[in-house]
């Protein structure tokens, strides 16, 4: 069915328009030099929203005109901000400082999602295994299912060879989170999938540790780098379920518009998480499984931990950075 904007929706969309155009127009004076801080941050708000607005402006054919003028100003405006902007180290902080924290909030509602879908799996590995303990060998490997009947962590080897274990544990890391991004593609099942099964894993041996008695070294082992690499395959699963959701339900939007606007905004979420498995792997490949007292590795867990929460809900000023 065709879309039919109202003239009151297009009354209200004109304001924006207009302000966008005046930057634009002042920017193309000064390149940008004449702007304040407050009108280059508004200036980046303003195409974002245009941008929206011109995809809604596409599905009403009798807006045709007004949608070409808009897509013009918004050729413009991408010119101004894409070929003045250079890539720096302080444009990198500001964008991991409050420009990434807006993203994740925006996309708050996935997160959760994907967090429930990740804790119902471990629960449920969790149940399985302590009413049958055969439930865990097929899901967690016989390598560590060895390992644990012998009352050894199969973490032990690490040590040994810790900067080359920590480059392979960032890779698989990535490789994980990657996946579960990717999923998306799979109109989001393929995320539900990797997202249930590591919350398996996790619930399986969970509880195959607590039989045997390795509880405690295996919860110092995960608290260091586990409060930030599990939070990043959470968040790498939310970038899924955003891409799956703008491709089994575009809304108003033609079906390849809303598959791009959900890919840009999974992109930017999922793009949050590679600081956050850098350092995990890090800690994973050389502190994690080390001779550190107990209460030193869960300390650092829930500050790592605390941290986080803090980087992504604290009070942020203004509009956020755009990424390098």
């Amino acid at each position: 069915m065709q879309t039919v904007l109202s003239n009151l929706w297009i009354k209200k969309r004109t304001p924006h328009w207009e302000r966008l155009t005046a930057l634009v127009a002042a920017a193309d004076r000064g390149r940008l030099k004449g702007l304040s801080r407050a009108e280059l941050q508004e200036l980046a708000l303003l195409y974002r929203q245009v941008a929206s607005d011109l995809s809604t402006l596409r599905q009403d054919r009798t807006s045709a005109a007004l949608a070409n003028q808009v897509n013009h100003l918004l050729a413009r405006a991408h010119h101004i901000i894409y070929s003045s902007r250079r890539s720096s180290w302080r444009g990198l902080f500001l964008y991991l400082r409050d420009g990434y924290p807006r993203v994740f909030r925006q996309q708050i509602g996935y997160v959760f999602s994907s967090a429930v879908v990740f804790l119902l799996g471990t629960l449920l590995a969790a149940a399985f295994t302590m009413a049958n303990p055969r439930f865990a060998p097929p899901i967690v490997g016989p390598n560590v299912m060895a390992g644990i009947e012998q009352h050894e962590m199969w973490t032990q080897s690490i040590v040994s060879v810790a900067p080359q274990a920590a480059s392979a544990i960032m890779t698989n890391n990535l490789t994980v989170s990657f996946m579960a991004f990717a999923g998306g593609l799979l109109f989001g099942f393929g995320s539900v999938y990797l997202l249930f099964f590591n919350g398996l894993m996790l619930g399986a041996v969970a509880v195959a540790c607590q039989q045997a008695g390795m509880a405690i070294p295996l919860w110092s082992f995960v608290a260091p780098h586990g409060s930030l690499e599990l939070p990043a395959i959470v968040i790498a699963g939310a970038a899924g379920l955003r891409l799956g959701q703008g491709m089994l339900f575009p809304g108003i939007y033609r079906w390849k518009d809303s598959v791009a606007r959900a890919g840009a905004e999974a992109v930017r979420l999922v793009s949050g998480v590679i600081p956050l498995l850098f350092i995990a792997g890090c800690l994973e490949g050389f502190f994690s499984p080390s001779a550190a007292p107990v209460a030193l590795k869960f300390s650092v867990g829930g500050t790592l931990f605390l941290l986080l929460l803090i980087w992504l809900f604290r009070p942020l000023p203004g509009v956020s950075a755009e990424p390098v």
